[in-house]
């Protein structure tokens, strides 16, 4: 029994009671459709943003299972204490495997999945930080667990819609901030990703209202629904991984040689991936006879078929062959020495996709022309706004992912399309739809020693706002 109070008002509810709540709800409310199918298809949609079709999913609360099966999911396990929503939801919705258990205790669920989805319930639970504790124990290093759940500031508009018969009745609820969320998380061993406030007019007719007026303060502040995207906190690695560095070279000959004798050897193995495109100056004739005078160096060369530097990264990742993925500029630009320190913040799951930072420690010379400053500061304000996590530098060249998680984003790339050629955004866009935990890491910047740069400062800058509309289009205003 759980003793829960509001408005002053005590009651006593034991399980049996809660259920035979729900069962009533179900009974009454399960097929009836109402003022809350907008609200409903908004919520899946929203989900739909951050769980690509073909996962393996469970949601705890399922009800009577739309959700769920909105989501397309190769394997789809919907959890419900209510028996009569159970009966509902195997009704509706035959390909899920709907199983009645308590959100406390899923001892009859397996997984790992690779997305939980708790949508409208942690305010029921009698017991959050013990449910949530209960739960990692169904997810793997990469599970994102995805909740949403309703604002304290409609609780009045909430309470008068149950009056008018337009909202099932609710058990009086707890009344989570996000804030709470956060600690409740962290107290269970999860860590928060991002936070999303969702949903300002939950009815018909409000694509403008959801999709735009609600980004911006202080109309944020009145959305209906939070969601928070959370992953498990990182535990140590029982075998130390192995790393490929991806180098991709036009005209940059005279870098070679000091490549292959200053980038450190990290982890179990270190692989040097070059891929040279179309240069004019020979690289790719340096690279070959480079390699053969340090044959104590484990290095590959591939000459790029297609043009622009995304398209060398995507070759050298699909030849690589360790275990973490590093892009090095061949300019050398960011010093080599700094590769360990990305190294250790990823194996040590301090972050999911280490990015670089040029603007933190002091430039050198005329590394960086004052007005490239300005618009990379600027960009990477907007871009912090736009992913939902702080990011100081969008166009430093050194990035550093699993191959695993880079598999992922590469299999998802046509929510966004071939839209990029430099490849930061297309890695940075398809990092934070697919909720991984992005972290920047300062490094000094040098000047070239060698060569011209390969940006277009005004064409090149001007497509770089263009990717920050498309961006927002595709991650923000969805």
């Amino acid at each position: 029994m759980s003793t829960i109070t509001q408005d002053g008002a005590t009651a006593v509810f034991g399980e049996g009671v809660r259920a035979a709540h729900w069962d009533g709800v179900a009974e009454k409310w399960g097929l009836r459709r109402g003022p809350g199918r907008a609200y409903h298809r908004r919520l899946a949609a929203l989900y739909g943003y951050f769980i690509p079709p073909g996962r393996r999913i469970l949601e705890i609360g399922c009800g009577r299972g739309d959700l769920l099966s909105a989501l397309k999911p190769a394997l789809g396990v919907g959890v419900d204490f209510s028996g009569s929503m159970v009966k509902l939801a195997k009704r509706r919705h035959p390909e899920l495997r709907i199983v009645r258990a308590d959100a406390h205790d899923l001892s009859a669920v397996e997984g790992p999945f690779e997305a939980i989805v708790v949508s409208d319930l942690i305010h029921d639970l009698r017991d959050v930080e013990a449910a949530l504790q209960g739960w990692a124990r169904l997810c793997s290093p990469r599970t994102r667990l995805i909740l949403n759940f309703q604002s304290r500031l409609w609780s009045g508009p909430r309470r008068l819609a149950q009056a008018l018969g337009l909202a099932a009745p609710l058990l009086p609820q707890n009344w989570l901030t996000t804030t709470d969320v956060r600690n409740l998380l962290n107290l269970a061993g999860f860590e928060t990703i991002q936070t999303r406030q969702e949903i300002l007019w939950p009815f018909p007719l409000a694509g403008f209202f959801n999709r735009f007026l609600v980004r911006f303060w202080p109309l944020r502040h009145l959305a209906l629904t939070n969601m928070v995207v959370a992953r498990m906190k990182a535990a140590p690695r029982s075998e130390s991984p192995s790393v490929s560095v991806i180098i991709p070279v036009r005209n940059e000959a005279g870098m070679i040689k000091t490549i292959l004798e200053t980038v450190p050897r990290m982890g179990r193995k270190t692989e040097l991936i070059f891929v040279e495109g179309h240069s004019k100056d020979g690289s790719g004739e340096v690279v070959e006879r480079e390699m053969a005078a340090h044959p104590g160096v484990p290095a590959r060369l591939f000459r790029q078929a297609g043009i622009g530097k995304a398209d060398a990264v995507r070759r050298g990742f699909a030849e690589a062959k360790g275990d973490i993925l590093m892009i090095l500029d061949a300019d050398l630009t960011v010093p080599p020495e700094f590769l360990p320190q990305f190294y250790k913040a990823l194996e040590t799951g301090t972050g999911e996709f280490i990015n670089g930072v040029r603007l933190v420690y002091p430039m050198e010379g005329r590394a960086m022309r004052p007005l490239n400053l300005l618009a990379n500061k600027f960009l990477g304000l907007a871009f912090s706004w736009l992913l939902g996590q702080s990011l100081k530098d969008t166009l430093c060249g050194t990035k550093v992912l699993w191959r695993a998680d880079y598999e992922s984003l590469a299999s998802n790339r046509v929510y966004f399309g071939d839209f990029d050629p430099f490849g930061d955004f297309d890695l940075l866009f398809g990092a934070a739809k697919a909720g991984l935990k992005i972290v920047d890491l300062p490094v000094r910047y040098r000047a070239r020693t060698y060569g011209t740069t390969n940006i277009a400062r005004w064409r090149h800058g001007w497509l770089l706002f263009r990717m920050l509309f498309y961006g927002a289009r595709r991650i923000k205003f969805i």
